[in-house]
C-alpha cells in the first residue's frame, strides 16, 4: 500500500463510494441501450448494498460510541438504508425497457442523495473531530475487508445488526455471488 493511500480514512472511502454510485446512477440516463442501463443499474445496486453492510458493520458502532447524538445518527441511517434497500429490491425486479425502471432509478438517487447530504454535510465532520486519524485509517481497513465478503444484492426484511453481518452476512454474500455468476450479472 502506498503512503498516499494508506493515509486514507473510512470517511474518504465512504465519501469516494457516494460519488461512484451517484455518477453510475447518472449514467444510466445518459444510455439508451436497455442492457447497458440494467447493467449500471445492478453495479450500482452492488456497490451500495455492499457500502451499507460494511458501514454498518463498522462506522456505525464507532458513530454509536464517539457523536454525541450516536443512537439517534445510527437509527436514522439504518432506517434510510433499509429504504434504499426496498427501492433496490424493486429496481433488480424491473427490466430496463419498463418505464418504471426510470422512475426508480429516480427514486433511488433521490434517497441517495438525502442520505449523502446527512452524513457527508454533518456526521462525518463530526466524526473526524471526534475519532484519531488511526482510529478512521484502522476503520477503512475494516470496510474494504468487509465489503469484499458483503451481500452484493439488497435484503431489506434482513436484521441490521452489526453481529448479524458478521456471522450471517459472508455467507448471504456468497449466495449472492453464486447467483450473480449464474445469471450473468457483473
Amino acid at each position: 500500500m502506498t503512503g498516499a493511500t494508506a493515509d486514507l480514512d473510512v470517511i474518504d472511502e465512504l465519501t469516494s463510494d457516494h460519488r461512484e454510485v451517484t455518477s453510475l446512477l447518472d449514467r444510466i440516463g445518459t444510455t439508451t441501450d436497455p442492457a447497458d442501463k440494467r447493467e449500471l443499474a445492478d453495479v450500482a445496486i452492488t456497490e451500495l448494498v455492499r457500502h451499507a453492510v460494511a458501514e454498518e458493520m463498522y462506522v456505525y458502532p464507532a458513530m454509536r460510541d464517539h457523536l454525541p447524538d450516536g443512537e439517534a445518527v445510527v437509527k436514522h441511517d439504518t432506517e434510510e438504508h433499509r429504504d434504499l434497500e426496498r427501492t433496490m429490491k424493486e429496481l433488480e425486479g424491473v427490466e430496463a425497457t419498463d418505464p418504471r425502471f426510470e422512475q426508480l432509478v429516480g427514486e433511488l438517487r433521490s434517497k441517495l442523495q438525502h442520505h449523502v447530504e446527512d452524513e457527508e454535510s454533518e456526521q462525518f465532520p463530526k466524526f473526524r473531530e471526534r475519532v484519531p486519524h488511526d482510529e478512521r485509517v484502522e476503520l477503512r481497513e475494516k470496510v474494504d475487508k468487509a465489503k469484499k465478503l458483503a451481500p452484493t444484492r439488497p435484503h431489506p426484511d434482513a436484521p441490521r445488526s452489526p453481529l448479524f453481518h458478521k456471522l450471517v452476512g459472508p455467507g448471504v454474500g456468497l449466495v449472492d455471488r453464486v447467483r450473480d455468476k449464474l445469471s450473468g450479472r457483473t
